[in-house]
């Protein structure tokens, strides 16, 4: 039996009251739709590429998404990594060894910095 079956029981056996069948439906369809929620922003922001994007949309978009799925910050600069253009963490990791980023704020400046500069190139 998962959690919320067994609260929900147990909830329900030390009240003498039922529970009215609209508010039982209100209640499950709120717990669960922030789960599907969650889940669904946890797939998306590791599936979350680049492309095209413009790197400050792109960064805004997976700030939202780091903040919907509560990554921590060695998992956000993994998948920015993996997902920002190849070319702009390239770039980034040819840095001097001392200027290479080491913080989630600090990858996050980097890819913004190094991102506007090929655009404006390429733009």
């Amino acid at each position: 039996m998962d959690i919320y079956t067994q609260r929900k029981l147990n909830e329900l056996d030390n009240e003498l009251r039922t529970q009215d069948w609209k508010d039982f439906v209100k209640e499950i369809k709120t717990i669960f739709s922030n789960k599907t929620k969650i889940a669904n922003a946890k797939w998306k922001i590791k599936s979350f590429k680049q492309g095209k994007w413009n790197t400050v949309d792109f960064m805004i978009e997976f700030k939202a998404l780091a903040i919907k799925v509560d990554t921590d910050e060695l998992h956000a600069i993994f998948l920015l990594k993996k997902n920002v253009q190849q070319n702009i963490i390239k770039m980034i990791l040819d840095y001097p060894l001392i200027a290479t980023p080491e913080t989630l704020k600090e990858w996050k400046i980097a890819i913004i910095s190094v991102g506007q500069g090929y655009e404006s190139i390429e733009g």
